[in-house]
């Protein structure tokens, strides 16, 4: 066999350090968002993923999947939307709702007065199978502030958003 020739050629320009670290950042900026992207879809809704964040719930779908992050399969469409008003002064009557509230994080005293939205959602995996369960948010100009899992039979139950501890 012959002498295989083999032909390097090399280019040379000039280009400025400007240049140079915009086009870094920008692949830098490019790799951020793929990366988070991946993160992001991978495990959305599951019983084992992040619960959501409740600033920033503006559409349906946030709500659901608010819910699901919890957890819950719910029908993805609400079966009562409401607007209420947060009385500005909350007596006794409202203390076991109020401390459930709190006991999950939210403070209602900070919303004493304003109109807010319920959005009630048909639950569907209840660990007792009881297909009368819902799950509601209290909604406040695009934030959760509030939310629990309810019976809707007579004398039924109502506890917080998280799923019950499996007995």
């Amino acid at each position: 066999m012959g002498r295989e020739r083999c032909a390097v050629f090399i280019f040379t320009a000039k280009v400025r350090k400007g240049r140079i670290v915009a086009v870094a950042a920008a692949a830098a900026a490019v790799c951020g968002v793929l990366l988070a992207a991946a993160g992001l879809s991978g495990g959305r809704g599951t019983a084992a993923s992040a619960v959501v964040s409740p600033k920033d719930v503006r559409t349906n779908e946030d709500r659901v999947a608010y819910l699901e992050s919890y957890g819950w399969v719910v029908d993805q469409q609400p079966v009562s939307v409401e607007e209420l008003i947060i009385p500005e002064q909350l007596d006794d009557s409202y203390s076991q709702y109020i401390e459930l509230q709190a006991s999950q994080g939210f403070d209602l005293t900070d919303y004493q007065g304003k109109r807010v939205k319920r959005y009630t959602y048909q639950v569907a995996n209840y660990p007792s199978g009881d297909g009368q369960v819902q799950a509601a948010l209290l909604i406040h100009k695009n934030t959760v502030i509030g939310g629990e899992v309810l019976s809707a039979q007579p004398g039924g139950f109502i506890h917080g958003l998280a799923r019950p501890a499996a007995s």
